[in-house]
């Protein structure tokens, strides 16, 4: 998909919750030079979450969204894309006329996603140019990850969305020891191959400024 190179009005009445901004990345979108949004908010609470801060609705320290585009207008030409992070950026109802708004100002388009809500995922997929899909677990065990019953079902869901778009996608999985053991790695491979997924990117658990609360019962395998 290749984004308009001619600027239009921003939507004045979008409303976005936004925690944080880097603004420059060269790692949020692989290959590409990048902005990245935090958006506010999580409905998951995932054990190892690197930012914590940012599974509220609302945090204590937020930026305006009309602040952040006038500063992605003064990056136009200089960055390839904006990519829209959390927190779970589906959350908010803005982020479709978020990312139109971006898109008018002549970047690519990049979202992080861990797909809990599968009908919102659906509206944004036509806008997006790349999408990075966390998978949490084997899908039958999401639940002893976010602390959210039925979250497996709404990951595969909105996996089976991204991978039908032809979006260009990438898969990735933390690794928490005490969370994800070879056996389930196993498990989380041939649910990914029953949808026709390639293999997921595997990435260590970094402990710095995560929120660390694993429960002492689980059970890695």
């Amino acid at each position: 998909m290749t984004a308009s190179t001619s600027p239009k009005p921003a939507p004045s009445s979008v409303e976005l919750r936004i925690g944080g901004l880097v603004r420059l990345s060269t790692c949020d979108w692989p290959g590409e030079l990048v902005a990245t949004v935090f958006c506010q908010g999580c409905p998951w609470q995932c054990g190892y979450c690197h930012n914590p801060h940012l599974l509220p609705a609302r945090g204590t320290d937020q930026l305006a969204w009309p602040d952040v585009l006038a500063f992605l207008e003064t990056r136009r030409r200089l960055l390839d894309g904006v990519v829209f992070s959390g927190g779970e950026p589906t959350l908010q109802a803005g982020l479709p006329s978020a990312i139109t708004a971006v898109r008018a100002q002549g970047f690519r388009v990049g979202l992080h996603t861990a797909g809990p809500y599968p009908e919102r995922l659906a509206r944004v997929l036509p806008l997006l140019d790349w999408i990075g899909f966390d998978v949490k677990a084997p899908f039958a065990e999401y639940d002893r990850i976010t602390g959210v019953a039925g979250s497996g079902d709404s990951a595969r869901a909105s996996l089976a969305l991204v991978l039908a778009s032809g979006v260009e996608c990438d898969l990735r999985t933390t690794v928490h020891p005490d969370l994800l053991g070879q056996p389930a790695l196993d498990r989380l491979s041939a649910d990914l191959a029953a949808l026709g997924a390639g293999r997921t990117r595997i990435q260590s658990f970094r402990d710095t400024g995560a929120k660390i609360s694993i429960p002492p019962t689980t059970n890695a395998a």
